[in-house]
């Protein structure tokens, strides 16, 4: 079974694809220009008419947003474990942080890195991020709550959920007046031991080998 992934890198693509490299399936990427100013393909359009990625296409169909693909790859390849199957007491827990990320978190970074798409002026653009930028710190401090002692989002249990959570503790950008990862201890600690799966230092290797270095990183493209 393959799979085509539009994708680039810094992009919530880069979660999918590691779900991607954990199942060992095979796949191929489609690169995909998303800076700010960029023409979307018409085939991109076609599939999702929004223009963001990733989309992930097969033989019989397409579907974008990062939580739906993650749900649908690790349902359509239990064997992997990276998912509390359906009826699983942990299944509800599962799905509730991967809505969590998807929506709130996800739309927190959205409205800090692309500011002027939630303001009719530029006269609200400051409000609108100095909010956004506190409205993410809420957030993560939930995440880093709910985690407490535990090993993983699930408790005991490695799941596609640390993969997301992973993937957006990268978008943390202090030059954004984002709150730093070390203000949340026990996510740094679940994204530390994500870091450290073969298939996460493989598709985040610029983005570790920057962190190591101390340096912040570019910004953009972002969510």
């Amino acid at each position: 079974m393959s799979y085509s992934l539009y994708y680039a890198d810094r992009s919530a693509a880069m979660g999918a694809r590691v779900i991607l490299e954990e199942l060992g399936t095979p796949y191929d990427l489609i690169w995909t220009d998303i800076l700010p100013g960029s023409t979307r393909e018409p085939e991109l359009l076609s599939l999702n008419p929004n223009g963001w990625i990733p989309v992930l296409v097969w033989q019989e169909s397409a579907i974008y947003e990062c939580g739906a693909i993650t749900v649908f790859l690790c349902d359509r390849h239990s064997e992997a474990g990276l998912a509390p199957a359906p009826g699983d007491p942990e299944r509800g827990l599962y799905l509730q942080w991967l809505f969590f990320f998807s929506s709130s978190l996800q739309n927190a970074y959205q409205m800090t890195y692309h500011t002027e798409r939630f303001c009719s002026s530029k006269e609200d653009q400051t409000s609108v991020k100095r909010r956004s930028n506190s409205r993410l710190r809420e957030l993560w401090q939930v995440v880093d709550d709910a985690i407490g002692e535990s090993d993983w989002l699930l408790g005991k249990r490695f799941s596609a959920a640390d993969i997301y959570l992973f993937m957006l503790t990268t978008w943390l950008n202090e030059s954004l007046e984002h709150p730093s990862l070390e203000s949340f201890p026990n996510v740094e600690r679940v994204a530390a031991e994500v870091m450290n799966r073969p298939s996460v230092a493989r598709i985040y290797a610029s983005y570790i080998s920057d962190r190591l270095a101390g340096k912040s990183g570019d910004p953009r493209p972002g969510p």
